[in-house]
């Protein structure tokens, strides 16, 4: 992974993707970790993340299309500078894209600037790697670290920050003990309506092995018996959902 990200110009946050959000539903998610969607509808979202590689991603795709499921996937930049063709057939698939910092390090160690660099360079390598209408103002933090003053930082920059209810943990890979068999199983307890789902694209350290990958049939099987359905993450940009106050939660 780079070591860091390129020197950030001075400026705004993101400007606007073609789907315009609109203020209200956009704000109605600062200030928050956003862990689940604030519904009592049988809804989930599904949502990857890749930093590493993308050798997981054409089953992924094939996967959605089949099903005709939506998805948002946040992408670090370093990751779109080194794989821009997998950004645009996302984009081109017509699934969401989110900032995910551009070279994955831990927030609390950097600091405000850094912070704020992280943010922007990875939107702009998003940009130049044709996310194009694709990008929504959603980011999503490294190792899910959040604190009440970070996200306050991201907000500051036009971004909501999405995390999820439950990571299913494939990206441990068979190496770290997981099997698909507990990738769909950790997916399947956390349903519940409004339940983000967190899955990966790519496996750590030049594996190749990507067990959500092939839990994804199962889990999206399963979602649909169960009588929910799968929806994107960018309608609560134009209908935000009903809000009660969340407290920020440490992840375990």
């Amino acid at each position: 992974m780079a070591p860091g990200p390129p020197a950030a110009a001075d400026g705004a946050g993101p400007s606007r993707p073609a789907a315009a959000a609109d203020d209200v539903g956009l704000r109605s998610l600062f200030a928050s970790e956003n862990r689940a969607i604030h519904t009592t509808e049988r809804v989930v979202a599904v949502t990857f993340n890749a930093a590493w590689n993308d050798a997981g991603l054409d089953p992924v795709l094939d996967e959605l299309a089949r099903r005709h499921a939506p998805a948002t996937f946040f992408l670090t930049g370093d990751f779109a500078d080194r794989h821009p063709e997998a950004v645009r057939r996302i984009a081109s698939a017509g699934h969401g894209l989110g900032n995910h910092s551009y070279s994955h390090p831990y927030f609390k160690d950097l600091t405000a600037t850094g912070r704020r660099d992280e943010v922007r360079a990875a939107d702009r390598a998003l940009r130049a790697a044709g996310a194009g209408a694709a990008l929504t103002p959603y980011f999503r933090f490294p190792y899910s670290e959040t604190s009440p003053e970070h996200i306050t930082e991201v907000n500051g920059l036009g971004f909501a920050d999405i995390e999820f209810t439950t990571d299913t943990n494939g990206w441990m890979g068979t190496e770290g003990g997981m099997t698909v068999d507990r990738a769909v199983s950790r997916a399947l307890d956390a349903l519940r309506p409004g339940a983000i789902l967190q899955m990966h694209v790519g496996a750590p350290e030049g594996r190749t092995e990507v067990l959500d990958a092939r839990a994804l049939p199962r889990i999206l099987e399963a979602i649909g018996i169960r009588g929910y359905r799968v929806i994107d993450l960018r309608t609560l940009l134009t209908t935000p959902p009903a809000r009660t106050p969340t407290t920020l939660v440490p992840v375990p």
